[in-house]
């Protein structure tokens, strides 16, 4: 893909109202995910021969179960219950939805190393709206 065809994705996506957009072709991954403002990464995948061997990670998605506000930490200014690179485990609260003043808990249904973050503290998400991408070792 040339720097002229992202750059008309990029815009396309910022005028739409999608929040999320993926794409892969070959090698190629382009993933745009759009809050309040537009963000944009672009990665290259390894090919299966770079792989290191062994037990292969898998990544899963933790899904918002509701709509409502989404909050990291359990009190207003706290430190977030889980950041990029740590180790979790099932039943782990991971984070806080707030729906009609009732705060619900967002448990970790596996075992796995937090991969990233998807959604910002106090920002409004939508049912089944990925918020951590974990890497899963083992089934």
């Amino acid at each position: 893909m040339e720097l002229e065809q992202l750059t008309e994705l990029i815009k396309a996506v910022s005028k739409s109202d999608c929040t999320s957009f993926c794409f892969e072709e070959g090698n190629l991954k382009i993933k745009i995910k759009k809050d309040r403002k537009v963000s944009a990464s672009v990665s290259e995948k390894k090919a299966p021969a770079e792989e290191e061997p062994g037990e292969e990670p898998e990544d899963r998605f933790i899904r918002a179960p509701l709509v409502g506000t989404f909050y990291s930490s359990a009190k207003e200014d706290g430190e977030p219950l889980v950041k990029v690179g740590d180790v979790i485990h099932k039943g782990q609260v991971l984070g806080i939805v707030e729906a009609m003043k009732l705060m619900n808990d967002i448990e970790s249904d596996l075992d796995g190393t937090v991969a990233e973050i998807l959604i910002g503290n106090r920002s409004m998400v939508e049912y089944g709206q990925p918020l951590f991408r974990i890497v899963q070792t083992g089934a």
